[in-house]
């Protein structure tokens, strides 16, 4: 009995590497590769707008106004910088706008803290969204109308905290400081919950339970345990707050009444007179590169 051997099928030839082929697969070995074509569109928008914007200002506060034509001169001046630094008035702007920034910072911090903690540690997992969205939901609304609406809030004589607290004997914040630092701490104030959240997030619960079981009270556990954890997360809220502070100037302008912010003296000075404005504009960097630098110190971002 003879058997016939069946010939194995005939496969298909594989088509040629083609270059795009080779690129692609180098790409995909390679970490380093991916890496650097991800963050190479991104760093390069970064450079041409951000920084060339910022470069930009700098030499544009070196420069002079004619005082004819008010048109820019482009000739090397330290006059505006002169004048700003020598000039009292700038100064007590500066301390009121960094004392408006650390106390928006300092209450957002206040407000957060506990919000984030009630909403990473003691709420249901099913709520833990519902509750992030609340939080994210007032960043939808436009700027303006959030700060139009904290305007009859805090105004005088028919706002609405005024009318809270006039059966307490109490007056009402009305216009100024207090109306600022109430204003900006509740439009940046999710800017500091979100990263607090986050933290304790990823902070285990087995550590509170530990702290717990080896006898801490509830504010030892707090301070010794929760705090060293969630600091970079609040250093990172800090941030936001007080540079977003620093720079803002509307809320100044609309709830501030006669209080003169840094922003406000830059759109003031804005179209008559660009380099001097520029050079204010200068300040808030010059305060949030030292603020950087001592958050630096800390340690705390290596730890985000």
């Amino acid at each position: 009995m003879t058997t016939t051997l069946e010939r194995p099928p005939e496969r298909t030839p594989l088509p040629p590497t083609t270059a795009r082929r080779r690129l692609s697969a180098f790409v995909f070995r390679s970490r380093r590769t991916r890496l650097f074509s991800l963050l190479t569109p991104p760093v390069l928008w970064l450079a041409l707008i951000y920084f060339t914007a910022v470069f930009s200002l700098l030499a544009t506060a070196f420069f002079s106004v004619d005082s004819f034509t008010n048109a820019v001169v482009r000739t090397f001046t330290t006059s505006n910088i002169v004048q700003v630094f020598s000039e009292p008035a700038y100064w007590r702007a500066t301390g009121l706008t960094v004392g408006i920034a650390a106390s928006v910072t300092v209450l957002c911090i206040a407000l957060g803290l506990p919000m984030a903690f009630f909403m990473a540690k003691l709420a249901r997992r099913r709520s833990r969204g519902l509750l992030v969205a609340l939080v994210i939901t007032p960043l939808w609304a436009s700027y303006l109308v959030k700060v139009y609406a904290w305007q009859s809030m805090v105004a005088p004589e028919n706002g609405v905290l005024a009318w809270f607290v006039r059966p307490f004997g109490i007056s009402g914040p009305g216009f100024g400081t207090p109306a600022i630092v109430l204003t900006l701490a509740y439009l940046w104030l999710p800017y500091m919950i979100l990263p607090i959240y986050a933290g304790l997030e990823r902070m285990p619960d087995s550590l509170l339970d530990a702290s717990s079981d080896l006898g801490a009270r509830p504010w030892r556990t707090f301070r010794s345990v929760v705090m060293p954890l969630v600091y970079p997360s609040v250093v990172a809220g800090t941030i936001f707050t007080f540079s977003l502070s620093m720079g803002d100037y509307i809320t100044a302008q609309i709830v501030g009444g006669k209080v003169q912010m840094l922003g406000n003296i830059v759109y003031q000075n804005y179209a008559a007179n660009l380099p001097f404005a520029a050079t204010i504009g200068l300040i808030p960097i010059i305060v949030m590169l030292i603020y950087l630098a001592l958050v630096r110190r800390t340690g705390a971002l290596e730890n985000l």
